[in-house]
């Protein structure tokens, strides 16, 4: 299928650079949600010359982004492409992997993070298996808006705070608004290496823009504004009281006294200040809950604030996991900016891990640093790691 010229000089650019493309092979399967951004991505790529076939993961039945709908977005987009369309039926392993863990951090006290969970475990891994075992397709694609420098682009390693030699680095979208480089810190070197981000270079009015000149079924469809999850079940209450049932407890102070009763901690998050359902004469954030004594602990904000925090599970993307302290940008929540740091590796003689949990130190305090969240360290607009933060 082929549109008109490029209507924007980054999609000019978009598709010059994929016609040049020096990879020996250049099959590729592109994952499809249904959604505009995945929909150019394979434009691009099928205009570029590439073999493209499309690739639906079907994670949940009914409502969704991800599902029903979706499916029948991704089927006709093909249709428009002239490409094969693939579903494969990965609703066993997004409901082990996501649902029952998601379930499990809540009744925790955490708040979890399925999204990068999901990119990790779920779709790239999945799509890359089946790509290469059932299609003998090297590379996979998808709409996310964010870069990949391969391990040879010297100029990006100089003022990197640690050794990235020899190593895939993930970049920022051109566009801070929609960057999504924060879901996809855990994915590992070999998933990367096989992986392909056409719009990038794209902000999301270009690849509106783009996508009405191949008139594409999805060019003006409404941007999914949260979890297909929440999307599903209507609500992530909603979610959460299908699989998790009320547990009366207190809201409290730090010194005990209590201010209000909740049906479950899983329906808080640190750092929340509305919806509380109590009143006070200073406006109160959760600070804390406890899964033991099923408490929602507050406090007001000038208590709120924390100096440092612990993270583990970290995966090293674009330097390799430093020995000594360094000087990081860390991003603690998706729509939160990026703040001064330096981290601190924890060297602990009985953890013979690679990848040893490690101490942020903020410049300044900082709020909502919440546990089962993704803590993502940047270097301007090299994201260098992340890994999850733990008890505060």
């Amino acid at each position: 299928m082929k549109g008109t010229e490029p209507a924007t000089k980054a999609g000019a650019e978009a598709l010059e650079y994929f016609t040049k493309s020096t990879n020996a092979n250049k099959k590729v399967a592109v994952g499809l949600s249904g959604g505009v951004d995945s929909s150019l991505a394979a434009a691009i790529l099928v205009e570029a010359g590439w073999e493209v076939e499309g690739l639906t993961l079907w994670l949940m039945s009914g409502k969704g982004a991800c599902c029903s709908e979706g499916l029948v977005d991704a089927a006709g987009i093909c249709k428009q492409l002239g490409i094969l369309h693939h579903i494969v039926d990965s609703r066993g392993i997004f409901e082990k992997e996501i649902v029952q863990e998601l379930v499990n951090g809540y009744k925790r006290g955490i708040t979890p993070l399925p999204c990068s969970k999901c990119n990790k475990s779920v779709k790239f891994s999945n799509m890359i298996n089946w790509a290469v075992n059932e299609r003998n397709i090297e590379k996979i694609a998808t709409g996310h808006y964010a870069r990949i420098r391969n391990s040879d682009c010297k100029n990006i390693e100089i003022n990197l705070p640690g050794d990235s030699r020899g190593r895939i680095k993930l970049l920022r979208g051109i566009d801070i608004k929609k960057d999504q480089s924060y879901f996809l810190y855990d994915l590992p070197q070999d998933i990367l290496e096989r992986t392909i981000f056409p719009l990038g270079e794209l902000t999301k009015e270009e690849t509106r823009i783009e996508a009405s000149r191949f008139n594409l079924r999805t060019a003006n469809k409404p941007e999914s504004q949260d979890l297909c999850l929440v999307e599903h079940h209507g609500s992530m209450k909603a979610f959460l009281d299908k699989y998790i049932p009320p547990r009366k407890g207190n809201i409290i102070l730090e010194d005990g006294t209590i201010l209000g009763h909740h049906d479950g901690i899983e329906h808080f998050t640190i750092g929340q200040r509305k919806g509380l359902g109590i009143s006070w004469e200073k406006p109160l954030h959760v600070i804390r809950l406890n899964p033991i004594s099923n408490e929602v602990i507050v406090s007001t904000r000038e208590n709120s604030g924390r100096s440092k925090c612990k993270i583990d599970e970290l995966n090293w993307v674009s330097i390799s996991p430093p020995e000594e302290e360094i000087d990081v940008e860390v991003q603690i929540r998706y729509r939160c900016l990026p703040v001064k740091a330096k981290l601190r590796p924890i060297k602990e003689e009985s953890n013979t891990n690679i990848n040893n949990p490690c101490l942020i130190i903020f410049n300044e305090e900082q709020f909502s640093i919440t546990p089962g969240q993704a803590a993502v360290l940047y270097s301007g607009e090299v994201l260098l790691g992340g890994g999850l933060i733990q008890e505060i």
